[in-house]
């Protein structure tokens, strides 16, 4: 689990025991009010276990703050969005995980994404963007709504022409040359790239397979200082503690110094292009 949700299980624990403490209800009443197991009070306050719906609205009920009863349900729900299982974001389908985007890159000015192994959704052709939700579906065994994941993923584009929003995009090179599909969906995807760099708010960069390691990495997107959304295998992560967006500022700082941009990423692009066309 992510610091930041375990931290804001902890923060959430230490307000349950100041109202307890503040009630002058001690942890064995409260426990024996509502049939816990003695231990269960201090491994919520502690952060070691997170309290159910139940668990605080008994709080509030027998230490007299019904008052916070609505604040508390709502910190709690804010830690069940931080950590998102994908059986639960895809259980419908590809798309309404694609509204989401929508609306989170809409809000943010400034956009920055790194991939170290397939190119960023907002650079996608349809067809590798095809490629790639295929494989969702048919990994995480969910209803197959390819159509309308794809058509939303190319909505979603619209975004980078709007004139009130900077995009940075640093990639390994390795995404370059990661198939997904067949040569010409590539071929299309890597033209995609070049055409990319033409445009007047969006910074590519591309970090050489040769370049040092500095730090270990994996995907993100940055949306200005206010959330880093990280894919892992199960889950979603959706970061907010401010401590460790700066980890990750530092850390797009030192993939954005490693990155070539311009023609020597032209360079990179067309020489993956040269792997991908027929030899005439």
């Amino acid at each position: 689990m992510t610091d930041s949700v375990q931290q804001q299980r902890e923060s959430l624990g230490a307000r349950l025991r100041e109202i307890r403490v503040a009630a002058n209800v001690s942890g064995a009443e409260l426990a024996r009010r509502n049939a816990w197991h003695p231990s269960k009070v201090s491994k919520i306050e502690y952060g070691r276990i997170k309290p159910s719906r139940a668990d605080i609205t008994a709080y509030c009920r027998d230490c007299d703050a019904d008052n916070q009863l609505p604040d508390l349900l709502a910190t709690r729900h804010n830690i069940d969005s931080a950590y998102m299982e994908w059986r639960k974001i895809l259980g419908t389908g590809t798309k309404r995980r694609q509204q989401a985007s929508v609306k989170w890159e809409a809000e943010a000015r400034i956009l920055r994404w790194y991939e170290p192994v397939l190119i960023p959704g907002l650079l996608q052709t349809a067809d590798y963007a095809t490629g790639i939700l295929r494989k969702v579906i048919d990994f995480h065994r969910i209803p197959d709504d390819l159509d309308e994941g794809v058509s939303k993923r190319m909505e979603r584009q619209r975004i980078l022409y709007q004139r009130d929003h900077l995009f940075h995009f640093v990639i390994a090179e390795q995404a370059l040359y990661t198939t997904v599909g067949h040569d010409q969906t590539m071929i299309g995807q890597l033209d995609r790239l070049i055409a990319i760099q033409g445009m007047p708010r969006v910074t590519l960069g591309i970090v050489p397979f040769m370049a040092p390691f500095e730090t270990a990495t994996t995907s993100f997107v940055m949306f200005d200082n206010k959330m880093i959304l990280v894919e892992g295998i199960t889950a979603e992560l959706r970061i907010t503690q401010p401590r460790e967006i700066g980890i990750y500022h530092r850390t797009f700082d030192i993939l954005v110094n490693q990155s070539v941009t311009g023609e020597p990423a032209r360079a990179l692009i067309g020489k993956a292009l040269e792997r991908r066309r027929p030899i005439n």
